[in-house]
């Protein structure tokens, strides 16, 4: 272990470990759903539909979404932008967490530099009914130094606002390397488990105020060797494991896993593999892959359409997930301790 790693905390404040429990479900396991996408929603709608979509639309697809899926999600993932209506429609059972970080970033600048929304701050996302503050950076644990140094100091700020506030944060990185470019390379795919390993190490350390870590899938599952398989690969299914493994070997904060893009199908198979090398996620905050197939239903037939889409196939997405989930992920509490270290810290202080 490097310098960098200390022991697990034992707790959080009584504050945290409340919103904590509202974002998950009865067994500890965050089993989320993420439809904060802004500028690459907007940009899928606008490719089907061939020319700019309204923020009504926008606002009408996300609702929709959290209306129909959320009662069988533990918890939903929205933007200030376009999702407060959303937010308000979820089911009563289902936690909710706010973005606070602009989406995309600066392309003409070198870095991926970061950036919060400028009319909002913790305080009034705790204002809008939010259980959690999510930020997402993009990080290359091996970029320059003083590129690094910035996002550091950024997350080291909005953690400090989310203790003051007495909210959770949940940090999402998302690795990628300028110097290789495509991320979804085959030469990305190499290297790609120490990159996450790195960064969910950089990020566990008690100065950023992480409560839990939104991580990657660690491998690339395009090229993963199997006897379907056809192409180049990066690693084995033995692996792959390994790869799992010594992430969260690193990882000291609760830890769940990103979506990214990928088809249902594949994120399941992600978490199937995740499960049978037995590390201990938290859940999921799952996006794409649970909703994305509803953008044509949504674009060609309206919000009847996307209804039907949602109660049959994007409910069978959702279920199919909550399924694996059984599976494998395991409750962030064993990290923070159970309820009962919770109920005697609050006896001791009445």
């Amino acid at each position: 272990m490097t310098e960098n790693n200390v022991s697990k905390p034992k707790s959080v404040s009584s504050g945290k470990y409340r919103r904590l429990m509202a974002l998950s479900d009865d067994r500890g396991v965050i089993a989320a759903l993420a439809i904060d996408q802004r500028g690459s929603l907007k940009k899928a709608l606008t490719a089907l539909t061939g020319r700019e979509v309204t923020a009504s639309e926008i606002v009408a697809f996300k609702t929709l979404v959290s209306q129909v899926l959320t009662p069988f999600a533990s918890a939903i993932l929205l933007d200030p932008q376009y999702g407060l209506d959303a937010a308000s429609q979820r089911a009563a059972t289902s936690g909710l967490l706010l973005a606070y970080e602009v989406t995309g970033y600066d392309t003409s600048t070198k870095g991926r530099l970061p950036a919060l929304e400028p009319e909002w701050s913790v305080t009034r996302i705790v204002e809008a009914g939010a259980d959690a503050v999510k930020v997402l950076i993009y990080y290359d644990p091996d970029d320059d130094v003083p590129i690094n140094t910035r996002k550091h100091a950024f997350i080291e700020r909005t953690g400090a606002e989310c203790l003051a506030s007495d909210i959770p944060f949940f940090l999402e990185v998302v690795s990628y390397s300028d110097t290789i470019g495509d991320e979804k390379s085959l030469a990305f795919a190499q290297v790609k488990p120490q990159k996450v390993a790195k960064l969910a190490r950089e990020f566990s350390r008690p100065r950023y105020n992480v409560d839990v870590l939104k991580l990657e899938i660690p491998v690339n599952m395009h090229y993963l060797a199997d006897p379907d398989h056809t192409g180049p690969t990066a690693y084995t299914r033995d692996e792959a494991m390994q790869h799992f493994r010594a992430v969260a070997a690193e990882t000291r904060v609760p830890f769940i896993f990103l979506s990214a893009g990928v088809s249902n199908a594949q994120f399941l198979a992600s978490l199937a593999l995740a499960n049978e090398s037995g590390v201990p996620y938290a859940g999921v905050l799952c996006g794409r892959a649970t909703w994305q197939d509803g953008l044509p239903p949504y674009v060609n037939g309206g919000t009847q359409a996307l209804r039907n889409w949602l109660e049959h196939e994007g409910k069978q997405n959702i279920q199919a997930l909550n399924s694996v989930l059984r599976q494998g992920a395991q409750p962030w509490w064993t990290i923070y301790g159970p309820q009962e270290n919770l109920n005697a810290e609050e006896a001791a202080g009445s």
